[in-house]
């Protein structure tokens, strides 16, 4: 299981349009690339499903929430506290999305889509705001992965769908070798 995991640092008290964007933003990536998509710290309440009709109601994104729906419908739209002890386990490998991964940590996309591809889960955190993820996630992600290879800073929108095409597209190119087709 790969997830998209969308770590809000904005306001954990009210949510914003910057908010609701992003969420908007993010379903049909991971509905497109077969990721399940997670919110981290969100100022949210209820059922997954409900808060993807909610979502739903204030956008025209993703033929307006249609795919954020699909994916609570298919338990692949999960909502997630703050962390205080780790992340939950049934998400897999926690691993921060950055332009300066810590050199003792770094995965490279080849390497989670390999690992992915026999079998071993993701959790991909993407930094919701102007700082991107906090110090703390940083130690308590067990990888760090750079999805440029080049050390270049992403838009939040523009990593969620550089991440999940990126690795989506080794994946496939990995299941193809596998049948031994030719990449």
């Amino acid at each position: 299981m790969l997830t998209l995991a969308l770590y809000n640092t904005y306001d954990p008290r009210k949510l914003h349009e910057a908010h609701l964007r992003a969420i908007a933003r993010a379903g049909p990536i991971a509905r497109a690339y077969g990721f399940h998509l997670a919110l981290v710290g969100f100022p949210l309440e209820g059922k997954p499903l409900e808060v993807a009709r909610e979502v739903s109601d204030h956008t025209t994104i993703g033929e307006g929430g249609k795919y954020l729906i699909e994916l609570a419908e298919e338990n692949r739209f999960h909502l997630l506290e703050f962390p205080k002890g780790g992340f939950p386990p049934q998400f897999g490998v926690p691993v921060a999305t950055t332009r300066k991964p810590d050199e003792g940590r770094e995965i490279t996309p080849l390497e989670l889509a390999e690992r992915a591809f026999r079998g071993e889960s993701f959790l991909l955190l993407i930094g919701l705001g102007r700082h991107g993820l906090p110090k703390e996630t940083f130690k308590t992600a067990r990888y760090h992965m750079d999805i440029t290879g080049k050390r270049v800073s992403l838009e939040t929108c523009t990593a969620m769908g550089a991440i999940a095409a990126r690795i989506s597209t080794l994946m496939e190119a990995l299941r193809w070798r596998s049948r031994g087709r030719r990449i």
